[in-house]
């Protein structure tokens, strides 16, 4: 380590005037040094304060500016080498030889770039405030021959791609055009997945998925799902789900998936479609969550329902009931929820026999699944034939008050109280509430109108009303255990309650006033005083409302 010493010492004493032959041994010592020891050396050349000197060594024009760049990089693996890097001034003049001709200088300064900026947020915005993005963007379409300086362009994308904001810069170069044509040249797999770690967080962005569409990166995935599908080599099964989720990705763009249905007669809406049918439960994921991709506009759903898909969609759904694949079940209920969502589609898709295909699910025990199912469900009981025919399934409502309660996960219990108030509010059916009623869902309807989302208040309200109007009797007991009458007291004496929630309030208050026990606990409240204050409520639909409750507590009282 004498020669090191020695080194550093002359580098300190005369980098300025040191003879370029001379300059250029130091520099040979030094990498030889920390090919040895990178570490201790590191440590050594940080104590010497030759980091400083570094910055005015790293000229455009100077023999051994690549050297430099080189060592930069090499001690920059080093944590703690990091931070005396920036302090030295070394970034600046590294981002300016980004410009130059030079290969070998442009590697050693990206790779002294990355090494310094590595696992550093703030390090890399300030590189993508510098403007090195186009800057790599362009070094990599003019030197796309030179495998190292591609990969050290890749690694970088890859890097700065986890910035949000890096994104937006991304979308104003070719980087999708030029990641293209780079991954069409790849045959080893090694370098495809390089690329696709690339092209993942960059499809994040819309634009950029557009980009990615128009320069013609789908057909290279589906050749690849052609090439993997029947393959058992674990490498090629990797590769056939990076092509195939990130086939996914690219249609959650509104424009590159519109682009891509091309009215429905696109043939890789078509190829995507093949992929339901076919063995392989990645192809199965992937087709599904397309369709449910695709299914984001009235017009794509209609369509796709009118052509058969749901039939598609049901066959999957049939071949993982038992024991199947949980992934698979819950894009498949995604693409049949999505497709529910249009008004005209509903009656196609319940003759098609969707309700009875999705309550085969009833008994899955993963939350994700049920959340899926439930959603489906609701989706499609529009019709006040469908909302009675399942607010009957003993087993369904069962399950429904079951799942009321599970508190580890809310979506589930949301949805569930959200169906069973559907249930009640489309069916408008006595047979409906008995079943509701015996089997304990009142209590959570009224545990619903207390939910800090308006819609779904307002939901539990009207069901509660119908209940009311209906079935009085027979949910009696339920709704004065549930404390039915304080809670609509709350809502009404808040100021905070919305319009909708007020007035579904006394309409139910004048329902229950049918029932003797409610009627007295109604009285027992100072309802008139906060029903009489609403009268002059600036919502004449609350005003008018309040008028009409006030008479009928002051009748009944």
């Amino acid at each position: 380590m004498d020669n090191l010493s020695d080194a550093l010492k002359k580098l300190k004493i005369t980098a300025i005037d040191i003879s370029e032959d001379s300059l250029e041994g130091c520099l040979d010592c030094l990498l030889q040094a920390l090919a040895q020891n990178n570490m201790e050396t590191s440590e050594k050349l940080q104590g010497s304060g030759i980091l400083q000197l570094f910055a005015s060594l790293l000229t455009p024009h100077s023999p051994c500016t690549a050297k430099v760049a080189n060592i930069i990089a090499e001690v920059a693996k080093n944590e703690f080498m990091r931070l005396p890097c920036v302090e030295a001034g070394l970034i600046p003049p590294l981002v300016q030889l980004l410009n130059c001709k030079d290969q070998e200088v442009l590697l050693q300064t990206g790779r002294a770039l990355g090494n310094i900026c590595y696992d550093s947020h703030s390090l890399q915005a300030q590189l993508i405030n510098m403007g090195v993005i186009p800057t790599l963007v362009k070094l990599l379409g003019i030197h796309c021959q030179n495998s190292a300086l591609t990969e050290m362009c890749l690694v970088a994308f890859g890097n700065l791609a986890e910035l949000e904001s890096s994104k937006e810069q991304f979308a104003y170069t070719n980087v999708a055009e030029e990641l293209v044509k780079l991954f069409k040249k790849q045959i080893e797999h090694d370098k495809k997945e390089m690329i696709f770690e690339v092209l993942a967080p960059l499809a994040e962005n819309d634009a950029i998925k557009l980009q990615l569409v128009e320069a013609g990166l789908v057909e290279c995935l589906l050749e690849i799902v052609q090439q993997t599908v029947d393959s058992e080599r674990e490498e090629d099964m990797a590769e056939l789900k990076t092509a195939s989720d990130l086939m996914v990705l690219l249609l959650l763009g509104d424009e590159s998936m519109q682009k891509l249905f091309e009215g429905g007669k696109g043939s890789v809406f078509q190829r995507v479609l093949s992929w339901v049918p076919s063995n392989n439960h990645q192809l199965q994921l992937a087709g599904a969550l397309a369709i449910a991709n695709f299914a984001r506009n009235d017009g794509n759903c209609i369509h796709m329902v009118d052509n058969g898909i749901v039939q598609k969609l049901m066959d999957l759904l049939d071949r993982h009931v038992e024991d199947g694949n949980v992934t698979v079940q819950h894009a498949a209920l995604s693409a049949l929820r999505n497709l529910a969502i249009p008004v005209v589609n509903k009656a196609k898709m319940l003759s098609a026999g969707v309700a009875e295909a999705v309550l085969k699910f009833l008994k899955s025990e993963m939350p994700p699944v049920q959340f899926k199912l439930l959603g489906t469900l609701r989706m499609l009981i529009d019709a006040q034939e469908a909302a009675e025919q399942l607010g009957k399934n003993v087993k369904l409502v069962q399950r429904l008050v079951e799942w009321c309660e599970a508190k580890d996960h809310a979506g589930v219990m949301g949805e569930s109280n959200r169906l069973l108030s559907a249930l009640i509010r489309h069916s408008k059916s006595k047979d409906v509430i008995k079943t509701i009623v015996q089997n304990g869902g009142v209590k959570h309807l009224v545990t619903m109108a207390t939910s800090e989302h308006v819609i779904m208040q307002n939901e539990a309200l009207v069901a509660l009303a119908l209940i009311a109007a209906l079935e009085l009797v027979t949910a009696e007991k339920d709704l004065e255990n549930a404390k039915l009458v304080q809670i609509l007291h709350r809502l009404l004496a808040d100021e905070r309650s919305a319009p909708e929630i007020k007035y579904n309030s006394m309409v139910l208050i004048c329902a229950l006033m049918g029932s003797e026990t409610l009627h007295k606990e109604v009285q027992s409240l100072a309802f008139l005083e906060v029903v009489s204050k609403l009268r002059s409520h600036e919502n004449k639909t609350v005003a008018q409302q309040a008028s009409l409750t006030e008479q009928r507590l002051t009748v009944d009282s």
